[in-house]
């Protein structure tokens, strides 16, 4: 493994990171099959609100995909660590194509509303968790060398960047080709996406190391620090969710609907450019302190969006908020390396992408409330509250981040104990 790794003394960077040996074989189809998560939510909204005029039923029916996946997420993680990342992903990919042809299929013959969330719970369920699963593999690849927070940067830029394409090809393909285009493809990219990322058996993490462990498949959601991170992360869910209604709402009360997109644009190239930075930096902070720092700033330039009442205004805080999500992200998913046994690292991925599903799913749900009820731009409250709170937690217990805290002491073996083949 020496070989594939660079040595502690090197400065990060990504050209060291994509020579890494082997990573390109599961980058491009990682990549591939990733690219369809981005799609789901929009070419649902779409979808049902073509078959019923109702932005409402639209919007609660993309919301039970959302929960559905959060809640179900940290289970097909953990099986991925129990069983192999293969044998999950083959029998999810066929699960989640089959129940997406079938919610498209209800949704064109104008079925009841009751029956299009019968099927948006296992289509929610069933997405295939790709992103934990690459940064499952990353941990394989680069163990304890400072690539790790390269690797997490570079993961980071990867997903933003499939939430730029995603819902573009979505709308391009529910507006010019067909309204149900957008879901087919979304289940038809998965599937074949998903069985060329199964297929490269060779980096997926060894199941052999929870064995020799001894973990006996607990959650990693029983150390303290992954509670933490969880939180932390349902604090950033609310911004996306905040921003994506408040912005459309913003937009349509000044008549000028078509900027929705170049705001949320705006906001998404704040993270990309700042998750690019981050991977580029050689840290000498403590992670532990780089995440309060930087959830800090989120949470203050969050807290400025329900003030802008101009698109200048608003363009500029977009930009960085979204230039605060991008390091703590990082740094969150950095800190999963120490905190969490290898044998337990997928789930814990899991749970964090699952929480921001989560915060999503609630701040869409709010921030809708809020702007029918009160007054333009009461949306952005929303991800204030969400980044407010979650930094409270933050602060008082960031002393769970730290490896090997008392507050880590876990039962049944998530807990680091002496080293025997797990990191």
């Amino acid at each position: 493994m020496a070989s594939t790794v660079t040595s502690k003394s090197s400065r990060p960077g990504y050209g060291q990171l994509l020579r890494t040996r082997g990573a390109w074989t599961f980058l491009l189809p990682g990549f591939a099959a990733r690219q369809p998560f981005a799609m789901l939510t929009l070419s649902l909204v779409l979808l049902v609100q073509h078959t019923t005029g109702s932005y409402g039923a639209a919007g609660a029916v993309a919301a039970a995909t959302g929960v559905s996946m959060a809640l179900f997420a940290p289970y097909s993680g953990r099986l991925a660590d129990r069983y192999g990342q293969r044998a999950v992903l083959l029998p999810g990919v066929l699960v989640h194509a089959l129940a997406g042809a079938a919610l498209t299929a209800l949704a064109l013959a104008h079925a009841p509303l009751w029956a299009l969330f019968a099927a948006a719970v296992p289509t929610g369920a069933s997405v295939p968790q790709i992103g934990p699963m690459v940064r499952a593999r990353w941990g394989v690849k680069l163990k304890d060398s400072p690539l790790m927070t390269t690797a997490a940067a570079f993961e980071s830029v990867t997903d933003e960047l499939t939430f730029v394409l995603g819902p573009l090809l979505a709308t391009a393909l529910c507006t010019a080709v067909n309204p149900a285009a957008g879901l087919l493809t979304e289940a038809t990219l998965t599937l074949v996406g998903g069985l060329l990322f199964a297929a490269q058996k060779n980096t997926q993490p060894p199941v052999a190391a929870m064995t020799h462990a001894r973990v006996e498949h607990a959650s990693a959601l029983r150390v303290p620090g992954v509670r933490v991170l969880v939180v932390t992360f349902l604090g950033i869910g609310s911004v996306f969710g905040g921003m994506q209604v408040s912005l459309a709402a913003f937009s349509q009360s000044i008549g000028e609907p078509g900027l929705n997109g170049v705001l949320y644009g705006i906001f998404a190239a704040g993270n990309m450019l700042s998750g690019i930075v981050c991977g580029a930096v050689a840290w000498k902070a403590a992670p532990q302190r780089r995440l309060v720092v930087g959830y800090a700033a989120l949470a203050l330039t969050a807290s400025g969006l329900w003030t802008a009442h101009s698109v200048v205004v608003l363009a500029g805080l977009g930009l960085l908020v979204g230039m605060c999500i991008a390091p703590t992200l990082i740094t969150g998913y950095t800190l999963v390396e120490g905190l969490v046994p290898a044998g337990a690292r997928t789930e814990a991925f899991t749970w964090l992408t699952g929480a921001v599903a989560l915060g999503q799913a609630a701040a869409v749900t709010v921030a809708g409330q809020l702007e029918d009820r009160l007054w333009d731009g009461a949306g952005f409250l929303a991800p204030m509250a969400g980044t407010v709170l979650a930094l409270a937690t933050l602060v008082s217990l960031r002393s769970w981040l730290v490896a090997g805290s008392p507050g880590r002491t876990v039962a049944r073996g998530v807990g680091h104990r002496t080293p025997v083949a797990v990191d």
